[in-house]
């Protein structure tokens, strides 16, 4: 059972289903002030609009799977440390220059299935409110935040600790003072030192991957995408204003850029995508917390059989066979 929660906000192409949900609410309330069994005509009801909603995500377009990777009540990276963990314990600071609440982590422990793991855990983490996405940067990290996740991935190569990353991000921040700071070293070093970790890497993209920003922390051994998060390496806003300059072509954009899980399975980019609740993560995140803490645990496991060198080696192979192809 879901644990009651705010009024969920409706994406555009979910509004159709809206004045059906309202009818269900209305019988649902006149039944109780009343004392009436509607139950037979919530059923039938409650049964048409997952058949409706089924065949809606069914047929989700790459811009409208942006949406949900998008919405505002989406579990973010802190919602997973708290749900999927058996404990976790927040470590700030990459000891240089300051904290970035923009990408968050820690040492945490995962249990199930007669197994246990002590793993670090990183992720991007966007805001709940106008005043968290200020304080957070919109999930968009500046170097301090990827030098806290190298410091990060440094402990658990040091210790032994396999290392989870939750990617949800727009990109890094590519403000003055974050190029100032050296920004594009700080993603490049991410990057470079990812391939030399003797730990397993477990990487998913739990929202938006946005460009350097998502591959920082996205070099593992295993990348996972939820079913409706998106992996690019730019937005199609972004994309529609360089090539059209303006935003009005950025469903174009969306269906050529190949953003989906779906699309990136079959390119060989990710390897496995995370089914997600009827209508999007937001609609059950406990279910989905489940689901993932599952996918997470499989994960670590079958890594946990190989040797330093053999991890190596698997994640630098991985990623060279990424955008190879053959000529006729």
């Amino acid at each position: 059972m879901e644990p009651p929660v705010a009024e969920l906000i409706l994406l555009e192409f979910e509004k159709p289903l809206a004045e059906l949900e309202k009818k269900i609410d209305q019988i649902r309330a006149q039944a109780r002030n009343e004392g009436v069994d509607v139950t037979d005509q919530l059923v039938e009801l409650e049964e048409k609009i997952t058949h409706l909603r089924t065949n809606l995500f069914a047929k989700l377009t790459p811009f409208e799977r942006l949406q949900v990777a998008r919405h505002p009540q989406r579990p973010s990276a802190l919602d997973y440390f708290q749900t999927v963990a058996d404990e976790w314990l927040e470590l700030r600071g990459d000891r240089a220059f300051a904290d970035d609440p923009a990408l968050v982590g820690g040492l945490a422990r995962l249990e199930g299935g007669g197994v246990s793991f002590n793993v670090v855990v990183m992720g991007h983490q966007k805001g709940r409110d106008t005043k968290d996405n200020i304080k957070r940067n919109f999930g968009m990290p500046q170097p301090e935040g990827y030098r806290k996740a190298l410091r990060l991935m440094q402990h658990a190569d040091r210790f032994g600790l396999p290392i989870l990353t939750f990617i949800d991000t727009p990109g890094a921040y590519p403000g003055v003072q974050a190029e100032e700071r050296g920004q594009g070293e700080a993603l490049a070093r991410n990057i470079r030192e990812m391939f030399h970790l003797s730990v397993p890497v477990v990487c998913t993209v739990i929202g938006e991957g946005g460009s350097g920003g998502a591959l920082a922390v996205g070099v593992g051994n295993r990348v996972m995408m939820l079913e409706n998060a998106v992996y690019s390496v730019i937005a199609p806003e972004s994309c529609s204003s360089i090539l059209w300059r303006d935003t009005k072509h950025s469903q174009e954009a969306a269906n050529a850029l190949k953003i989906t899980a779906r699309d990136l399975k079959r390119l060989g980019i990710i390897d496995e995508i995370i089914p997600e609740p009827l209508g999007g993560a937001h609609r059950s995140p406990v279910t989905m917390a489940q689901t993932l803490k599952a996918m997470l645990l499989r994960q670590l496991k079958e890594l946990s059989t190989h040797a330093p060198e053999e991890l190596r080696a698997q994640r630098y192979e991985k990623f060279r066979r990424m955008g190879a192809f053959m000529e006729d």
